[in-house]
């Protein structure tokens, strides 16, 4: 099945591993966007040939333009965050497959709905910070929002008989429970970047890993799934499944349940993504039911994980609370990452923002900029 893709975040764990899916499958490389790091989009570039490269950071787009000199059928470089957007609205890909990191992928997501483009989402900040903009758009436009994320995409491919669909009464969500699953605050008060990052099953860059390590990944997925699925917060389950073999599960009037299962691979709903409504042979391995043996399932400890507290909060205040959450956790994130906070303080700022307002209502783009810049500060302001 010939199919054209534009890759935006390609040099990160969702954009290499969506390469092996194309590779895999002789898929078409329109274009590749990247924030800094060249050396892998360099080979990239020649492995793909794509049409159109974007890189955000400025000083790396500098370096990638002398690389590119005098290089034959060279692809078309474009420039900043500006470049970002121009590439995800440009005709050519069937889809678009978004797997920017953070709030930066909003603006992508919207010039790609807004071009007509179907999108693979796997930047939950898309519909963190701009849940209703994004939705908006996607009605208006009558493309499709596919999502990327392992949890997301299980709930999607459970719900794929229509019917049934129409009587979704509850959304399983599940977590691995992170490094620190079990703990109390008292044994993760000392916890340092290098324990966060030691994740127990997954292989993903370091912002989603410590997100991970807090719940506050889960809670960003639970308010995706509010947008995605429109069920309300508390319909929403968050369900430790260990062994991250269970991705999700949806729970129908008549009490059955129906889960999606795999091995834990990002690969499985990358692919679903871009073959849906189609199954293909992935390069994924087979789930090994002789090997696994047992699965096992807990409760999230919101009294200690406070992230994950925190975002239940804010999607029930709705309007930019959600967007306030995220914004406080990326400062919060990128100070813990340099040893400026501690891991509790992650919980302590991103609670901290989200009691700050009221926070609902209607809000414009630069509405959702103005809450993230103003997060962040608060962050900053209450080391």
């Amino acid at each position: 099945m010939s199919k054209t893709i534009t890759l935006l975040g390609s040099t990160g764990s969702i954009g290499t591993q969506s390469l092996d899916v194309a590779r895999m499958h002789g898929y078409t490389i329109f274009g590749l966007a990247a924030h800094s790091r060249i050396e892998i989009l360099q080979k990239q570039i020649a492995e793909f040939h794509p049409r159109y490269v974007a890189v955000v950071d400025e000083a790396a787009c500098d370096r990638l333009e002398a690389e590119l000199t005098g290089m034959a059928d060279a692809p078309r470089l474009l420039r900043g965050t500006e470049g970002l957007r121009t590439l995800a609205a440009m005709d050519g890909p069937d889809v678009v497959l978004n797997a920017v990191v953070g709030i930066a992928g909003l603006p992508a997501s919207l010039a790609a709905i807004e071009s007509g483009h179907d999108l693979a989402l796997a930047n939950k900040e898309s519909l963190v910070t701009g849940g209703h903009l994004v939705t908006d758009a996607v009605r208006r436009k009558g493309v499709r929002l596919l999502p990327v994320d392992s949890e997301h995409s299980a709930i999607f491919q459970c719900l794929q008989d229509q019917h049934s669909a129409k009587r979704l009464t509850k959304i399983l969500l599940t977590a691995s429970g992170g490094p620190f699953f079990g703990m109390k605050q008292d044994q993760l008060a000392g916890k340092k970047k290098e324990d966060a990052l030691k994740h127990p099953n997954w292989n993903m860059g370091a912002k989603i890993t410590i997100d991970s390590a807090t719940l506050m990944n889960k809670g960003l997925e639970l308010i995706e799934a509010v947008w995605l699925f429109g069920l309300p917060e508390d319909k929403i389950q968050i369900v430790v499944q260990r062994e991250s073999v269970i991705h999700s599960a949806v729970q129908f009037a008549d009490n059955s349940v129906i889960a999606q299962m795999g091995v834990p691979d990002m690969r499985i709903p990358i692919q679903y993504a871009l073959t849906w409504p189609d199954r293909l042979p992935s390069p994924v391995p087979e789930l090994d039911f002789a090997a696994l043996k047992s699965l096992s399932f807990d409760v999230a400890d919101e009294e200690t994980f406070r992230c994950l507290a925190a975002c239940k909060k804010a999607i029930r205040k709705g309007g930019l609370a959600p967007c306030a959450a995220n914004g406080a956790n990326e400062e919060a994130v990128r100070l813990f990452l340099q040893d400026k906070i501690g891991f509790l303080d992650i919980g302590r700022l991103v609670e901290g923002v989200v009691d700050s307002q009221s926070f609902g209502g209607d809000y414009t783009l630069q509405d959702v900029y103005d809450c993230d810049a103003m997060a962040r500060a608060y962050v900053r302001a209450h080391l």
